[in-house]
Protein backbone atom coordinates (compact mmCIF):
# COMPACT_ATOMS: atom_id res chain seq x y z
CA UNK A 1 0.00 0.00 0.00
CA UNK A 2 2.64 2.51 -0.77
CA UNK A 3 1.45 6.03 -1.45
CA UNK A 4 3.42 7.36 -4.40
CA UNK A 5 3.71 11.02 -5.31
CA UNK A 6 5.29 11.99 -8.61
CA UNK A 7 6.37 15.59 -9.22
CA UNK A 8 7.46 16.75 -12.66
CA UNK A 9 7.33 19.69 -15.03
CA UNK A 10 4.08 20.35 -16.81
CA UNK A 11 3.83 19.35 -20.45
CA UNK A 12 3.98 15.57 -20.51
CA UNK A 13 1.34 13.76 -22.56
CA UNK A 14 -1.23 11.46 -20.98
CA UNK A 15 0.63 8.48 -22.44
CA UNK A 16 3.93 9.67 -20.94
CA UNK A 17 2.32 10.09 -17.52
CA UNK A 18 0.77 6.63 -17.76
CA UNK A 19 4.15 5.14 -18.74
CA UNK A 20 5.80 6.73 -15.69
CA UNK A 21 3.11 5.47 -13.31
CA UNK A 22 3.06 2.00 -14.85
CA UNK A 23 6.86 1.69 -14.71
CA UNK A 24 7.00 2.78 -11.08
CA UNK A 25 4.20 0.43 -10.06
CA UNK A 26 5.68 -2.52 -11.95
CA UNK A 27 8.93 -2.23 -9.99
CA UNK A 28 7.11 -1.80 -6.65
CA UNK A 29 5.30 -5.08 -7.35
CA UNK A 30 8.45 -6.81 -8.61
CA UNK A 31 10.96 -5.69 -5.98
CA UNK A 32 8.86 -5.04 -2.87
CA UNK A 33 6.11 -7.61 -3.34
CA UNK A 34 3.36 -5.00 -3.40
CA UNK A 35 0.05 -6.52 -4.56
CA UNK A 36 -0.74 -5.56 -8.16
CA UNK A 37 -4.04 -3.84 -7.23
CA UNK A 38 -2.43 -1.94 -4.35
CA UNK A 39 -1.98 1.23 -6.35
CA UNK A 40 -2.09 4.73 -4.87
CA UNK A 41 -0.34 7.23 -7.15
CA UNK A 42 -0.67 11.01 -7.38
CA UNK A 43 0.94 13.13 -10.08
CA UNK A 44 1.58 16.84 -9.58
CA UNK A 45 2.71 18.87 -12.57
CA UNK A 46 4.58 22.11 -12.05
CA UNK A 47 5.52 25.11 -14.14
CA UNK A 48 9.32 25.21 -14.67
CA UNK A 49 9.81 28.06 -12.18
CA UNK A 50 8.09 25.98 -9.47
CA UNK A 51 10.87 23.38 -9.33
CA UNK A 52 14.47 24.04 -8.37
CA UNK A 53 16.34 20.75 -8.48
CA UNK A 54 20.08 21.14 -8.25
CA UNK A 55 22.98 18.77 -7.82
CA UNK A 56 23.90 18.01 -4.22
CA UNK A 57 27.55 17.41 -5.00
CA UNK A 58 27.04 14.03 -6.66
CA UNK A 59 27.74 15.29 -10.19
CA UNK A 60 24.25 14.57 -11.49
CA UNK A 61 23.07 16.83 -14.31
CA UNK A 62 19.31 17.35 -14.61
CA UNK A 63 17.08 18.24 -17.55
CA UNK A 64 13.51 19.47 -17.87
CA UNK A 65 12.43 15.79 -17.92
CA UNK A 66 13.30 15.45 -14.20
CA UNK A 67 10.96 13.28 -12.13
CA UNK A 68 10.76 13.27 -8.32
CA UNK A 69 9.19 10.10 -6.89
CA UNK A 70 8.24 10.09 -3.23
CA UNK A 71 7.10 6.79 -1.74
CA UNK A 72 5.47 6.52 1.68
CA UNK A 73 5.09 2.96 2.93
CA UNK A 74 5.20 0.77 5.98
CA UNK A 75 8.72 -0.09 7.05
CA UNK A 76 10.42 -3.43 6.59
CA UNK A 77 12.37 -3.35 3.32
CA UNK A 78 16.10 -3.96 3.58
CA UNK A 79 18.84 -1.70 2.30
CA UNK A 80 19.59 -4.28 -0.40
CA UNK A 81 15.94 -4.32 -1.53
CA UNK A 82 15.95 -0.53 -1.76
CA UNK A 83 19.18 -0.42 -3.77
CA UNK A 84 17.74 -3.00 -6.18
CA UNK A 85 14.51 -1.02 -6.41
CA UNK A 86 16.35 2.21 -7.32
CA UNK A 87 18.39 0.44 -10.01
CA UNK A 88 15.43 -1.42 -11.48
CA UNK A 89 13.24 1.69 -11.41
CA UNK A 90 15.60 3.87 -13.44
CA UNK A 91 16.04 1.07 -15.99
CA UNK A 92 12.27 0.64 -16.32
CA UNK A 93 11.68 4.39 -16.59
CA UNK A 94 14.37 4.70 -19.24
CA UNK A 95 13.09 1.76 -21.27
CA UNK A 96 9.36 2.39 -21.06
CA UNK A 97 9.00 6.11 -20.34
CA UNK A 98 12.08 7.60 -22.02
CA UNK A 99 13.44 9.15 -18.81
CA UNK A 100 17.19 9.08 -18.32
CA UNK A 101 18.53 7.79 -14.97
CA UNK A 102 20.05 11.19 -14.12
CA UNK A 103 16.54 12.67 -14.21
CA UNK A 104 15.09 10.36 -11.55
CA UNK A 105 15.17 11.12 -7.83
CA UNK A 106 13.49 8.80 -5.33
CA UNK A 107 12.72 9.39 -1.66
CA UNK A 108 11.31 6.57 0.46
CA UNK A 109 9.66 7.45 3.77
CA UNK A 110 8.64 4.62 6.06
CA UNK A 111 6.05 4.51 8.80
CA UNK A 112 4.02 1.93 10.72
CA UNK A 113 0.63 0.25 10.67
CA UNK A 114 -1.08 2.82 12.94
CA UNK A 115 -0.23 5.57 10.45
CA UNK A 116 -2.76 4.46 7.80
CA UNK A 117 -6.51 4.85 7.48
CA UNK A 118 -8.05 3.89 4.15
CA UNK A 119 -11.47 5.28 4.98
CA UNK A 120 -14.45 5.12 7.34
CA UNK A 121 -12.33 6.45 10.21
CA UNK A 122 -10.74 3.04 10.74
CA UNK A 123 -7.14 1.98 11.17
CA UNK A 124 -7.47 -1.05 8.89
CA UNK A 125 -3.96 -2.37 9.51
CA UNK A 126 -4.63 -2.52 13.25
CA UNK A 127 -7.79 -4.60 12.96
Amino acid sequence: MPLVRVDLQRGRSKSELKAILDAEHKILVQDFGVPARDRYQIVTQHDPEEMEIEDTGFGIDRTDKFVMIQITMRGGRTETQKRTFYEDLVKELQTNAGIEPNDVMVVISENGSPDWSFGNGAAQFLN
